[in-house]
């Protein structure tokens, strides 16, 4: 182009340079680090949670250890605490039997001692004495007569064979002892349970007729029905057969007595139950001695008798009869007291013993 004048007046023009685009890498370099503390942090916090939670397991567990121990050591505490009272406990016993252990051999000692000196009048007055406790047991706690009198006769036997005059008063008495004793009359305990156990084997033996529900329906054909003369017709062949119907179905009952409900199979069995029981607790009472118990027992075995069993049944009768005979013995008489020669022993022993230990030399 041509330069003129004009155009030698104007600006040089200066070529179009292209725009500075903007920088975005440090973006990216913050945003990248900007993440990876994001990323740091949260692993940081993670593993911080982590140690937290595995802390707080640990102090759990351990509290749970510390209250296993406490409760073992308290076991172990109340354990040790029980061994040592039962320990204790038995050295006690141990200690009370080493005590009474030597309590019986300082006795068995004195008894050794004490038997070097005795005489044969000692021994058979020790003798005699051990015969009347024997009495004393078998008449109070056995109500023996015949033991006790047994065991009397042999203690005056003994001292019988002593040379000591002291000794007639207890003699004296022992004849009023055994005197008494014969003048008891002594009860059949035996003989009576023997009763009582062949009253009830009869009771068993007894047929269902004997009780009261089979025996006082009777049953009998009505009064004034005869048999017709032959019949000659058919009517009357009618009219025979509708009697003979008649008579067989109407029942006469007696109630001139009064009646009674009927029993049932339950019911008889009780009564018969009933009855043996009764039986078998007088025949208990009887070899134990108790009056009251036998008495009530047999009142209540003869009312039940009477109640549920026919009398016209020979066999209840016979039962009935035994079972009154057995109601007034006396199980229990009144015993006499014997203790009163065992007394007067003991005080001679006491004597002869105390004279035994007086210096040489002082009266007897």
């Amino acid at each position: 182009m041509p330069v003129t004048d004009a155009n030698a007046n104007l600006p040089a023009t200066v070529p179009d340079q292209p725009k500075p685009q903007p920088r975005l890498w440090p973006l990216w370099i913050a945003a990248a680090v900007l993440l990876l503390l994001t990323l740091a942090l949260s692993l940081w916090s993670w593993q911080q949670s982590q140690q937290q939670r595995s802390l707080e397991q640990a102090v759990d567990y351990l509290e749970r250890s510390n209250q296993r121990l406490e409760q073992l050591s308290a076991r172990t505490d109340s354990q040790q605490s029980d061994r040592l009272r039962s320990l204790e406990s038995r050295l006690r016993q141990h200690q009370e039997r080493l005590t009474e252990q030597q309590r019986q051999l300082d006795h068995t000692a004195r008894t050794l001692l004490e038997a070097g000196h005795r005489s044969r009048t000692d021994w058979l007055l020790a003798e005699a004495e051990y015969l009347l406790r024997i009495a004393n047991q078998r008449l109070l706690l056995e109500q023996d007569q015949r033991g006790a009198l047994a065991a009397l006769t042999a203690a005056d036997e003994v001292l019988r064979e002593t040379d000591d005059i002291g000794v007639h008063p207890v003699r004296e008495q022992l004849a009023k002892d055994k005197l008494a004793l014969r003048g008891v009359s002594q009860a059949d305990r035996t003989g009576i349970y023997l009763q009582l156990a062949a009253a009830i084997d009869s009771l068993s033996r007894l047929s269902d007729s004997a009780l009261l529900d089979m025996a006082r329906v009777t049953r009998t054909p009505e009064t004034g029905a005869s048999e017709p003369e032959d019949p000659r017709n058919r009517w009357e062949q009618a009219l025979h057969a509708t009697r003979q119907a008649l008579s067989q179905a109407i029942v006469i009952r007696r109630m001139d007595a009064p009646v009674q409900p009927l029993l049932s199979p339950e019911q008889s069995a009780y009564a018969r139950l009933h009855l043996q029981l009764m039986l078998e607790e007088a025949g208990l009472a009887a070899l134990r001695g108790h009056q009251a118990l036998y008495d009530r027992a047999l009142e209540r075995a003869l009312a039940g008798l009477t109640q549920h069993f026919d009398r016209n049944n020979p066999q209840v009768n016979a039962l009935t009869d035994s079972l009154q005979a057995l109601q007034g013995k006396d199980i229990n008489p009144t015993l006499p007291d014997i203790s009163r020669s065992l007394v007067l022993l003991k005080g001679r022993l006491e004597m002869r013993q105390s004279a035994s230990t007086r210096p040489e030399g002082e009266a007897q």
